[in-house]
């Protein structure tokens, strides 16, 4: 148990962390899990600290690296659909817009070749970490990012193809219209 002195200056720097988290968190949930989860790395990274002074840049390297956590977990959790997320409750049709689109993947990604395929169903849909794709795919780590980042692209092209997409300033899908005549996307035979 932390003595009294210790849990002020724990909450001390946390409340000095927040602005932090705040600035960089876009969901208000996730920031006090992430400066939970610092608070975690914090007591078990620092009795490998060798030097009090660089304790500054050490803890913010640890705030970072909870941040990027947070939203790999929540890109994770999102799979996909999170290329094609719905803006804020601000629209009504936002739902059914990341839903048309949502339904639209698996034959996209059927359409894949092998390797991109395989690569993107394990990390994007079934929300396997790189590492464990790469193992059973038996590639490296950079080689199992690189077909995911470049069949993301590929799926990007078809989703163009197929589709006129209406973003908003951060590029997320607002609203689309299928094309018409470009074969089997977005449920058209």
């Amino acid at each position: 148990m932390l003595e009294a002195e210790a849990r002020e200056s724990v909450a001390n720097l946390m409340e000095r962390l927040r602005p932090f988290v705040e600035h960089r968190v876009r969901v208000a949930a996730d920031v006090d899990d992430v400066l939970q989860d610092v608070f975690v790395r914090m007591q078990r990274g620092l009795p490998g600290l060798r030097d009090a002074d660089r304790f500054g840049p050490w803890i913010y390297r640890v705030v970072r690296n909870a941040i990027t956590d947070r939203h790999r977990a929540r890109t994770r959790e999102a799979g996909l659909a999170a290329e094609v997320t719905a803006p804020d409750d601000e629209d009504a049709d936002g739902p059914e817009v990341a839903g048309g689109l949502a339904a639209c993947i698996a034959p996209f990604v059927a359409r894949l070749a092998s390797p991109y395929r395989e690569a993107v169903t394990l990390v994007d849909l079934e929300g396997a970490a790189h590492k464990d794709a790469a193992r059973m795919l038996g590639l490296s780590v950079p080689g199992v990012k690189s077909r995911v980042q470049r069949g993301r692209r590929k799926l990007r092209d078809m989703f163009d193809e197929c589709c006129q997409l209406e973003l908003d300033a951060r590029r997320r899908v607002v609203g689309y219209q299928c094309r018409p005549g470009k074969g089997p996307a977005c449920g058209d035979p």
